[in-house]
């Protein structure tokens, strides 16, 4: 159980970022023009895509190695209802209406990091110095 308790938090942690992680690194290069297309289409403008990119990227890295857990998890959560609201608001859309549900779900699972914090494997709460220690 004990293992579990002390390393749950780090895969959980990879699984809710691997999303933003994947996204991010998809929008460079041959999907960065599709991508703002996309969002200029939306009413966004296309120039904040290189802020959405470093946000996707920086914001998982810093989920996965457990830094400023709380506050990047508060950032993340927002983002990804402000997302929902803009990108995914077609609820006569079954496809729009699952991915802005995926956005609110995604957002409570970064509210329990916000709530719990990254736990044991994680570089706020200093990480393990060895095994005994488990």
């Amino acid at each position: 159980m004990k293992l579990i308790e002390n390393y749950g938090n780090l895969v959980g942690r990879i699984l809710i970022s691997v999303i933003f992680l994947m996204a991010g690194i998809s929008k460079l290069g041959a999907g960065y023009e599709g991508t703002q297309g996309y969002m200029e289409a939306m009413g966004v403008p296309g120039q904040l895509l290189p802020l959405v990119i470093i946000t996707e990227i920086v914001g998982a890295i810093a989920i996965i190695v457990g830094f400023k857990t709380r506050l990047v998890a508060f950032l993340l959560a927002g983002f990804s209802l402000v997302s929902a609201v803009l990108f995914h608001l077609n609820f006569a859309d079954q496809t729009q209406s699952i991915m802005f549900m995926k956005n609110v779900a995604i957002a409570g699972g970064f509210l329990f990091l916000v709530v719990n914090g990254a736990g044991y494997v994680s570089i706020d709460e200093g990480m393990p110095k060895n095994e005994s220690a488990a």
